[in-house]
């Protein structure tokens, strides 16, 4: 009878081999091709497998050899079926096959991980190696993230301007694609900031230049105030459904910038809808509003205060005059009427 200490020993071909039949059937799961689910008979079968190779006596421990397995299943994977799959699609399509297939490897990722799990227990902890799950997604990183990321945020930020443009577009493609930047960097938000937001940001303040020369020449001052503040708004929006929300602070200051800073002295002294105009005509809505542009700009009031001082000083000296000008009408109508010489 044989005891557990005298178990067969499995040779690395043989077990891999085995091991290879439940990779294959996970990924025509993955690939949609009709295969039935991993029963828990499976599974068990798939873990002890692996435990069993990894707990023999050396030199049949294969510990190391099936760490380097793992991580050449996802290439071979990512190699032969994930990137041919991108790479014949363009635009909006590539966005969408990149979600997919970006959901698929992390389902890929978390089975694989559990039927690899003791390795992860105690050979990975004693060497401290990377854990499966960041061996797994990095492999996606370095075959295909590094790959088209820069096709990919060119799509995105193509959308983005469609839609600053009026055009409808699939906002929650944008924010699956956008959570990829940011889960790609597993804690880190370095991706996202180099890869996609700082070429947004760019791309963001030449769109509101572009926009901000035309409306400066066309609108009054109360109209172009109305466009920047929709604006700004419209891109607040954006940060909640799509953008993540370290970007806000960042974008709204380039539209601030663009539509306000550079054209805060040729706005706020239009020649008949200015400052100095509205402070006149007692326009409340149009110079509260003003209020709420300008004093997000660092020192966006001063120019504006400048104008109301002005504007007061003006209104001041005014009415001195005029109570001056009453005055003496006042003493030279007594003079007339009581034939004094003023």
């Amino acid at each position: 009878m044989t005891t557990m200490n005298e178990r067969k020993t499995i040779d690395l071909e043989q077990g891999w081999e085995f091991m290879q039949k439940g990779i294959t059937k996970l990924k025509n799961i993955l690939e949609g091709l009709p295969e039935p689910q991993f029963c828990s008979n499976d599974h068990i079968s798939l873990y002890t497998t692996i435990y069993n190779m990894c707990t023999q006596k050396p030199p049949h421990d294969y510990s190391q050899q099936l760490y380097d397995k793992y991580r050449e299943s996802f290439e071979e994977y990512i190699i032969s079926t994930v990137l041919p799959s991108l790479r014949e699609k363009h635009d909006e399509f590539m966005l969408r096959e990149l979600v997919k297939r970006w959901a698929n490897h992390k389902v890929m990722v978390r089975w694989l991980s559990r039927f690899f799990f003791y390795l992860d227990r105690y050979f990975i902890a004693r060497r401290s190696l990377p854990a499966l799950n960041e061996v797994g997604l990095t492999c996606f990183r370095d075959l295909v993230y590094k790959e088209i990321n820069v096709k990919v945020r060119d799509a995105v930020i193509s959308l983005i301007d469609q839609e600053r443009e009026g055009e409808q577009i699939d906002r929650a493609l944008l924010k699956n694609v956008l959570d990829i930047f940011v889960e790609i960097g597993m804690g880190s938000m370095q991706y996202y900031e180099n890869d996609f937001e700082a070429t947004m940001l760019k791309d963001t303040a030449a769109y509101y230049s572009r926009k901000a020369s035309y409306w400066i020449l066309e609108d009054s001052c109360p109209d172009y105030m109305l466009k920047a503040e929709e604006c700004l708004k419209r891109e607040k929006d954006r940060v909640s459904h799509y953008l993540h929300s370290s970007s806000e602070q960042k974008l709204l200051e380039k539209v601030q910038h663009e539509l306000l800073f550079v054209y805060a002295s040729q706005l706020l002294e239009k020649e008949h809808s200015g400052c100095h105009a509205l402070l006149r005509d007692d326009k409340v809505d149009d110079l509260s509003r003003m209020y709420r542009l300008f004093c997000r700009i660092p020192r966006g009031l001063d120019p504006v205060s400048q104008i109301f001082k002005r504007h007061v000083t003006a209104e001041g000296t005014a009415l001195v005059k005029q109570a001056e000008d009453a005055a003496s009408n006042k003493k030279f109508q007594f003079c007339v009427a009581h034939d004094h010489v003023p």
